[in-house]
């Protein structure tokens, strides 16, 4: 007999499913996390994990998400060749693409919690956003059984963007060439996390490998103890002592913990190739998985409190230098030095990619800017909407290196003082930076909502319908940063000094 499964179950778990990760880790990523503390030796790595965590707590008790790029909803269905799919309103099912939009419109549009929409339609044209952050990314696979198995995830462009494919040679190192992307990743992807490795089957066969790859378990301490039993295991090993000895570190900081894991997954391939492809997952690492059996939609438990036992909810930074920014100059930019925290409070204007470009292009044009950008601090980022009692959403800092084609213009035209962000800056974008004594400064990814909470007030200001990429004006207090790039053209991201020639 055919097991029958609503369409609507699918629809309303999927929902659910988005709205808990939102707010929830996985509990193996708050352990591993919390190891990766307890073992850090490097101060400003340490503190960046700190934030995660402290993050992780604070919106498991609010309620609201760990990260202001709240996803692309990626869901993976193995459904049974047994299964019947109906719906309770009599009418004929519908495309499981059609049921996986229903759930993300209905998950990401809650008045309670809205997650933040981040899909654009037309991606060579107008790139408008959908609003709703549909389409989501189904995969469907038949396979035995009279059940349906699900993982959702919400994948973040930062780890999506850094993901890598090559076709080696039978004789090449696939633990070498894994080793020699690494840096070029730079640390857009908000290290720490799990690195998925596909290898094998076909290109696109490979990617959706270590896709699926970063979902598993985080189990490296117990393969460390029992030992390899093949040759992935193996290799899995390897890199996880490999690219931790590259000194990546949290946020790109430096440090002990670059990755948490390595995952592998493997397929037969033809004789003469090795596909391979590498997928990062980030700080906000969001993914559930449930099985639907005909007797209604799937429950979501809340983990134990015990997961953050003496996580504090709140970030301490005792010995941060405090810093006025409605009393900003130049000099006092000028002052500081690569390494340094800070704690900054005062107005600052927010500009991502498309910001940047219409004001790029305005300046191109000789037409004037919508908001005076002289002496000020820009933030790259784009929040999510706030609710009742927030001033914004979670507001976390979005990856540098996209606004580097546009710090030339900002800096000689403009007269910014500062940027904040996250990762590394292009070799070009330090030496502008020194060049008009400014300063690159880093606050961490994958703490949104813990940053969010030292904003105390904001408003759009320029550029209203880009939606979340509107120019706003936040205000701040003591919101806590890094130097990253001081004014002298020094940096704070090590890795990238072997690779990129020194700032003129």
């Amino acid at each position: 007999m055919p097991r029958r499964i609503q369409q609507e179950d699918l629809a309303d778990s999927l929902a659910r499913a988005l709205q808990f990760i939102s707010h929830h880790h996985p509990p193996d990523f708050v352990r591993a996390m919390r190891r990766a503390h307890a073992a850090e030796t490097h101060a400003p790595a340490k503190a960046a994990i700190e934030q995660i965590l402290v993050n992780s707590r604070l919106a498991a008790l609010g309620r609201r998400p760990l990260c202001q790029d709240t996803g692309v909803v990626q869901v993976f269905l193995r459904v049974g060749v047994e299964v019947q799919f109906g719906r309770r309103d009599g009418q004929a099912p519908v495309a499981l693409q059609r049921v996986a939009d229903e759930a993300v419109r209905r998950a990401y549009t809650d008045p309670i919690n809205p997650l933040r929409a981040s899909m654009v339609r037309d991606p060579l044209g107008e790139r408008r956003n959908t609003r709703d952050n549909t389409p989501a990314i189904v995969h469907t696979e038949l396979v035995d059984g009279d059940r349906v198995e699900v993982l959702v995830a919400a994948k973040g462009g930062g780890g999506d963007v850094k993901a890598r494919f090559a076709t080696l040679n039978p004789s090449d190192s696939v633990a070498n060439w894994v080793i020699e992307q690494l840096p070029g990743m730079g640390a857009g992807w908000c290290p720490p996390g799990v690195l998925g490795i596909g290898i094998g089957g076909s290109p696109e066969q490979a990617m959706l490998l270590a896709k699926q790859a970063v979902f598993e378990p985080i189990d490296i301490d117990a393969l460390r103890q029992r030992g390899p039993a093949d040759a992935a295991e193996a290799l899995r090993l390897e890199l996880h002592e490999r690219i931790n000895a590259l000194g990546i570190g949290a946020q790109g900081l430096g440090g002990l913990s670059t990755v948490l894991d390595v995952k592998v997954a493997t397929a037969p391939c033809h004789a003469a190739t090795i596909p391979i492809a590498l997928v990062p997952n980030c700080a906000a690492t969001r993914y559930i998985r449930f099985t639907l059996d005909g007797t209604g939609p799937a429950r979501f438990e809340e983990p134990d409190a015990e997961l953050w036992a003496g996580i504090p909810d709140r970030f301490e930074m005792p010995d941060a230098t405090a810093v006025d920014l409605n009393l900003l100059d130049r000099q006092t930019v000028a002052s500081w030095r690569v390494g340094q925290t800070l704690l900054l409070s005062g107005r600052v204007l927010t500009a991502r990619d498309a910001a940047h470009k219409r004001l790029v292009d305005l300046l191109e044009r000789g037409q004037p800017l919508p908001v005076d950008l002289r002496g000020r601090v820009i933030y790259y980022v784009g929040p999510v909407d706030a609710v009742a009692g927030e001033a914004v959403g979670p507001a976390g800092p979005t990856t540098a290196t996209r606004m580097d084609k546009f710090v030339g213009a900002i800096l000689s035209q403009c007269g910014v003082l500062a940027m904040i962000g996250k990762a590394e800056r292009s070799a070009q974008t330090v030496a502008d930076i020194r060049r008009h004594g400014a300063a690159y400064l880093a606050a961490v990814g994958g703490a949104a909502y813990l940053l969010s909470k030292a904003i105390r007030a904001a408003r759009v200001v320029a550029f209203d319908d880009l939606g979340m990429e509107a120019i706003h004006e936040f205000e701040l207090r003591e919101f806590p940063v890094t130097v990253a790039v001081d004014a002298k053209g020094r940096t704070v991201y090590r890795f990238i000094e072997a690779r990129t020639p020194a700032p003129e």
